[in-house]
């Protein structure tokens, strides 16, 4: 009697074209970086075109395979010019990661706040909405299509003063369980990642000594995470073989939200 082959799944991305926002710098460069270091192709996107420019070439020298996009995700013209043209380019699209994002908060009795909430809520959730909208047809197409969110433990709890960005992040968790309902049954799966306190550019002016004294309080890994660390569960959940995860909310925080105070 043959034995049974003990792993049917493939654990490999080879070939898969990834379209990544917010590449330029901090969890989505990582995470641009490590999809091509897997083997994948990516199209790496970012307000920054200079900055995902130099992403990009450093994932070509180490001999990846990548091109890079200028692209404003609250900008709905250029979300359908982009995929397009990474659609042509690279003949498909079978993995979408939503990391663009923006560190914005303000009070809610302060002048201007509906501007900031409007920023937030373009940048973190419209703009998610809109690129999954005009990649569903090449994501349906892959048969193994994914999409994977990026939220924050912000979309998990609250903290004060930052009611635009938490609303967004609560909307990008929201949007998820939804879509995950409602796109399973054309192959593709929907999850969230909720980073945690991270070393990127947004938390780059906070203090080292803050950043010390919040994770020995908050955290239980007694640290702050880096950007890599998020990548690579970023991957994981792009795997052909986590072809069942669907609907997640994936904290990956050191423990901070299991902690819960």
């Amino acid at each position: 009697m043959a034995r049974e082959e003990l792993c049917r799944l493939s654990r490999s991305i080879e070939g898969k074209v990834a379209l990544v926002t917010g590449a330029a710098s901090g969890m989505g460069r990582a995470t641009a970086r490590v999809l091509a270091a897997h083997g994948a192709r990516v199209a790496a996107t970012d307000l920054d075109g200079v900055g995902v420019g130099a992403v990009v070439d450093e994932i070509v020298e180490s001999g990846g395979d990548a091109k890079a996009w200028p692209l404003d995700v609250a900008d709905s013209d250029q979300i359908g010019a982009v995929v397009d043209q990474v659609a042509d380019h690279f003949g498909a699209v079978d993995i979408l990661i939503n990391n663009a994002g923006v560190a914005l908060g303000a009070p809610v009795d302060s002048e201007g706040y509906e501007t900031v909430w409007h920023r937030a809520f373009d940048v973190m959730l419209t703009g998610q909405v809109r690129l999954i909208r005009k990649c569903l047809p090449h994501l349906e197409q892959s048969g193994e299509g994914r999409i994977i969110n990026i939220a924050s433990t912000e979309g998990l709890g609250a903290s004060r003063g930052l009611s635009p960005y938490t609303a967004a992040k609560h909307g990008v968790v929201g949007l998820t369980r939804s879509l995950a309902v409602e796109l399973g049954s054309r192959g593709i799966t929907v999850n969230c990642i909720c980073p945690g306190p991270i070393r990127t550019g947004m938390t780059s002016p906070i203090p080292e000594e803050a950043k010390e004294k919040f994770a020995r309080r908050r955290v239980p890994l007694r640290r702050y995470g880096d950007p890599e660390e998020v990548a690579q569960v970023i991957v994981s959940v792009a795997l052909p073989a986590s072809s069942y995860l669907n609907g997640a909310i994936i904290p990956v925080d050191g423990g901070l939200t299991a902690k819960g105070d």
